[in-house]
């Protein structure tokens, strides 16, 4: 039954187009395109389609991606370093599934093929990495958790991912920069200078004051993200000091 809604998804449909975008990014075509088309549906299109299908959008999906996403990778990673404690283990999770990676995976991918189509307004790199999260909670109810993690393993972090490059990586700017002033005997305050909006999504606009002086400022649409930008601009400052 499963193989003729597929058929049908990639042939017939109204959303075949659809259907023929996913098979070039996911390498599959859904049964539940329904599902997925939810998956890549970005909030910012809720109310300004008058169409029912429009009335919806993938944060519910990346909820449950995020979840899934979390579990395959720690027993991934359980696996793969049998000797590692939870420390290693723990940090390597999180550079795993952290924004940044995900918006870049995303991007490999070739996700904005499809979001480009049901999102409003520009197309940001979070907003690639939620979608990827998303289309994981879709796969995952319509495979179940052993052919989600399949495809995870095989499919994203075996094909986009350099995780032998990522024990070395320490991106963690702000925990860098924390140390920096601790052993240095410098007073660090992270300001939140500006929230606004910009394509109807909030952004923060974030400043590193070390001893009182601003070393720098950065905005995302995410207040850590913003963080981690300015830590690392402050970072270079320092260090050339």
């Amino acid at each position: 039954m499963r193989i003729f809604k597929k058929i049908y998804n990639y042939t017939i449909s109204e959303d075949k187009n659809l259907a023929s975008k996913l098979k070039s990014v996911l390498g599959f075509v859904p049964s539940h395109l329904a599902l997925f088309k939810m998956a890549v549906s970005h909030k910012s299109l809720n109310g300004q389609k008058t169409d029912k299908k429009f009335r919806y959008n993938n944060e519910r999906l990346e909820y449950l991606g995020d979840a899934v996403l979390s579990t395959v990778v720690a027993e991934y990673l359980f696996k793969k370093y049998p000797t590692q404690d939870e420390g290693f283990l723990t940090k390597m999770r999180s550079k795993i599934v952290k924004r940044s990676t995900l918006n870049m995976i995303a991007d490999n991918m070739g996700l904005d093929l499809v979001l480009s189509e049901y999102t409003l307004g520009s197309l940001s790199n979070s907003m690639k990495g939620n979608a990827l999260e998303a289309l994981i909670g879709a796969i995952y109810i319509e495979k179940g958790y052993d052919g989600t993690r399949n495809y995870i393993i095989k499919k994203i972090l075996m094909q986009h991912l350099d995780v032998k490059a990522l024990e070395v990586l320490d991106d963690n700017y702000k925990s860098r920069l924390l140390e920096w002033c601790q052993k240095n005997g410098k007073a660090v305050e992270f300001v939140l200078i500006n929230k606004y909006k910009f394509d109807k999504r909030d952004r923060f606009k974030v400043g590193v004051n070390v001893d009182g002086k601003e070393l720098a400022t950065a905005e995302d649409y995410n207040k850590k993200s913003a963080e981690q930008k300015a830590s690392s601009i402050a970072l270079t400052t320092v260090i050339k000091a």
